[in-house]
């Protein structure tokens, strides 16, 4: 195996150099967790990967329920499917929890504050209600639980966390927030070894070929348990070494694999997320340039061909959208048409003529 070959399958894998899935909910069963705390840019990394999917089809995938934004790993944001969000769940956030217990103490919340949180938050969002974050705030200050500096969203979260909240359908542009068990009914628990192998599958026929510390990175997992979960998975997996790491994917390949892929991806997409280390993507000279100030914010990319080659930049007019390219070099002539092709399908997702320059 080459870089390229890896750079090839993960293409593949991550539904970019080719998709056959043509519903929101199909995309993000395949990956098990999108990242999507960025909204928009989340809703694009689903819909650049589905066949003709609009930003509407994505919109009326929340609004249905047919796929549910919450924080199941990494304390971060994520589009899951409603049947992969309890076992998730249950497998990743007690980890979160209890890393999060020193900040809690330093917000004064501790455990007889988050129950009266979670019994006024469930009697107020009985029945189906959504409340957007500055009324689920106001109720709880009404009822004396103070949402000072970052009290409210660390309860919020924690709710979620613990199964009772999830993120409802978006209100004039603005979050909301729902009793997970309206949107997300109880079912089957699976245990510990069900979860830990199922995660495995999902991240590695997703993001592979992919390494141990990779998964790790992805689930939050104690490197014990992810062993557990890659030697469970092994078997439905395909592995070769690669400068001195062992990489693990999906057996279930076609004979031959697309030579070539342009795509216009959001700054938090799986690509550039999914994996620890982002040298096969990106060289590490223009990793600031993506990661402005290494603040945690990553900027919209041009990849070709599994590598960055520059950025992107969207500018909403009255009529139309203006896509300004800003490559590192400049690229070569033969992409322009791809580019191009990549740049309509932005314009369709969103259902507006699409000015490139």
């Amino acid at each position: 195996m080459k870089a390229q070959d890896i750079i090839r399958l993960r293409l593949f894998n991550q539904k970019l150099s080719k998709s056959s899935e043509t519903t929101p909910a199909e995309i993000v069963s395949w990956f098990g967790a999108m990242q999507a705390q960025d909204f928009a840019g989340a809703k694009w990394s689903i819909g650049l990967r589905g066949k003709g999917m609009t930003e509407m089809d994505v919109g009326r995938a929340i609004a249905e329920k047919q796929i549910i934004r919450t924080w199941p790993m990494r304390g971060t944001l994520h589009f899951v499917v409603p049947e992969d969000v309890r076992w998730l769940l249950s497998l990743l956030a007690p980890r979160i929890i209890s890393g999060a217990a020193g900040r809690h103490r330093q917000l004064e919340l501790d455990a007889l504050t988050f129950s009266k949180s979670q019994d006024i938050l469930e009697n107020a969002l009985q029945g189906g209600k959504q409340l957007t974050r500055k009324e689920v705030y106001d109720i709880l200050n009404l009822n004396g639980i103070s949402t000072e500096g970052q009290r409210g969203i660390h309860i919020i979260n924690y709710l979620a966390m613990k199964q009772v909240l999830c993120h409802g359908a978006h209100q004039d542009k603005q979050p909301t927030y729902a009793l997970l068990d309206d949107w997300v009914p109880v079912g089957h628990a699976l245990s510990t070894e069900e979860s830990l192998h199922r995660v495995a599958v999902k991240y590695f026929q997703s993001h592979g070929p992919a390494t141990l510390a990779d998964f790790v990175w992805w689930t939050g997992l104690k490197i014990s348990d992810a062993r557990l979960a890659l030697n469970s998975a092994s078997p439905l997996l395909s592995s070769f070494e690669f400068n001195g790491q062992k990489y693990w994917f999906s057996s279930d390949l076609p004979d031959r694999l697309p030579a070539k892929n342009i795509s216009l991806l959001p700054g938090f997409d799986e690509l550039m997320l999914g994996y620890t280390d982002r040298k096969l993507l990106v060289q590490e000279a223009l990793l600031p340039k993506i990661v402005p100030g290494n603040n945690g914010m990553f900027m919209p990319t041009i990849v070709i061909n599994g590598k960055v080659e520059g950025l992107w930049k969207r500018t909403f007019k009255k009529d139309r959208i203006v896509i300004q390219l800003l490559p590192f070099d400049k690229i070569h002539d033969k992409y322009k048409d791809d580019i191009l092709q990549a740049a309509g399908q932005f314009g369709h997702y969103l259902g507006t003529p699409i000015e490139l320059c």
